[in-house]
């Protein structure tokens, strides 16, 4: 919700959290002891925990205003994909595209093959982009054909091939695109990419994020 604009309404309501029972931010009230002590009253400290796949600067900044003192936890690798992804990279010509329109363009070709794909990207209204994702959730639709908006904090079960279409901006961002598919399942990633792109794919495997 951040990464799409929302963070003025997560401020909001994080605002009306109540006051009465935040922990004091001293370091007496850190000790096993005291904490423990307050844990057996019926007045206890209020507990706020955090989850997040990404810490982005909106998300930190969050984290700074109403987590005191965290004990931040981190599973798995960060920025790494999980080795259940297989990752193909071809090397194909590039054309110069407009983002959404070549995504609405992409589904209607994939619709006279027979396909049953549905469109997602920042030109289509809320209701619009909710009806896409249920649709594909609900198995109606077998294809999701979208921009980066569908990168980042969308959960989809049972989904086996993730094709990147256009090359992600960032190692963070492409992490984020094949995270898409079910951990639980086989997973597949076809990588598309231009002889003409940025960033240049040698970025990535300097990093040693793409093997």
């Amino acid at each position: 919700m951040l990464d799409i604009g929302f963070e003025p309404e997560m401020q909001k309501v994080l605002g009306y959290l109540p006051v009465s029972n935040q922990k004091p931010d001293t370091d007496d009230i850190e000790h096993e002891e005291a904490l423990m002590n307050n844990f057996a009253t019926r007045e206890k400290y209020r507990q706020t925990v955090m989850f997040t796949a990404t810490m982005s600067p909106a998300i930190e900044r969050l984290a700074r205003a109403y987590l005191r003192r965290p004990a931040v936890v981190h599973i798995g690798s960060a920025g790494r994909p999980t080795e259940r992804v297989e990752q193909i990279v071809y090397m194909i010509t590039e054309d110069k595209k407009k983002k959404k329109l070549g995504a609405d363009l992409l589904a209607k070709g994939l619709s006279k093959l027979n396909f049953n794909p549905v469109v997602l990207h920042g030109g289509k209204g809320q209701e619009t982009r909710e009806y896409a994702l249920q649709a594909l959730k609900d198995k109606t639709k077998d294809i999701l054909v979208a921009t980066d908006v569908a990168g980042r904090g969308i959960d989809i079960k049972d989904v086996s091939l993730v094709l990147n279409y256009d090359m992600a901006k960032s190692i963070e961002d492409y992490t984020h695109r094949i995270g898409r598919t079910e951990d639980k399942k086989e997973k597949k990633l076809v990588e598309v990419l231009e002889q003409h792109f940025d960033p240049p794919i040698n970025i990535f495997v300097n990093q040693k994020k793409v093997e």
